[in-house]
C-alpha cells in the first residue's frame, strides 16, 4: 500500500468539508507557488500552516495532474515544485493559465457537490447559488467586486485562525466571477440583418 492510498479515502466516503478542504490546500499551494516559484512540502507547510505530509500528498496530486512539476535540485531529500513550464510562445499568459486552472478547480469542486450533497448533514444539504445579469460600465464592476471582497474580509481569517470559527463552522466555496456578457455570433448577425 502506497502513502496515496493511506491518505485517500474511497470516493463514497468522503464528505463535502474533506473535498473543500482538497480544494482550499491545491489552491493555496498554487498560489504560493505562482508567488515564490519553487517550494518544498516542508516550505510550503511552515508558510501555510499545514501539515508537511499534507502538502507533500498534495503536491504530488497536482503533479499527477499536470499542474506543477519538480524543479532541478542538487540531490538530498529536498524535493522543491514549481509551476509546470510550457512552451510561452504557444500558450496563454501564467496569470491566465493560473485561473483557467483556478476555475477548473472550482468546476470540479461545484460538480461534486451536485453529486454528492445528499451525503452532507442535514443542516449543510442546501447551498446559495446564483446568478445575476446587471447592465455596469467598467468601474461600476469593479466597485461590485470591491464590495463583495469587503463583504467577505471578515471571515478570511477563520482559515489561519481555527480558534475564531463559531461552533458548526465548515469550509464554505465563495466562488464569485464578474465579467461582461459578449454577444453571440448568430445575434451580431441578426441585428446586421435588421
Amino acid at each position: 500500500m502506497t502513502e496515496d492510498d493511506l491518505n485517500s479515502r474511497p470516493e463514497q466516503t468522503r464528505d463535502t468539508g474533506d473535498e473543500l478542504r482538497e480544494h482550499e490546500v491545491r489552491t493555496a499551494l498554487l498560489d504560493l507557488l505562482a508567488e515564490v516559484g519553487t517550494v518544498t512540502a516542508t516550505e510550503a507547510a511552515v508558510r501555510l500552516g499545514y501539515s508537511s505530509g499534507l502538502c507533500s500528498f498534495h503536491l504530488r496530486q497536482l503533479a499527477r495532474h499536470g499542474h506543477i512539476e519538480e524543479a532541478p535540485h542538487r540531490g538530498g531529500r529536498a524535493r522543491p515544485w514549481r509551476l509546470r513550464q510550457r512552451n510561452s510562445t504557444a500558450s496563454a499568459p501564467t496569470d491566465e493559465r493560473f485561473g483557467d486552472l483556478a476555475r477548473g478547480l472550482e468546476d470540479e469542486s461545484w460538480q461534486r457537490w451536485l453529486a454528492q450533497r445528499d451525503q452532507a448533514p442535514t443542516e449543510w444539504r442546501h447551498d446559495e447559488a446564483f446568478s445575476v445579469v446587471a447592465y455596469l460600465t467598467p468601474d461600476e464592476m469593479s466597485r461590485v467586486a470591491d464590495t463583495i471582497r469587503r463583504a467577505l474580509a471578515p471571515y478570511q481569517d477563520r482559515e489561519q485562525r481555527p480558534l475564531a470559527r463559531p461552533e458548526g463552522a465548515r469550509p464554505v466555496a465563495l466562488i464569485t466571477r464578474l465579467f461582461p456578457l459578449l454577444p453571440h455570433a448568430t445575434d451580431e448577425a441578426d441585428q446586421e440583418r435588421e
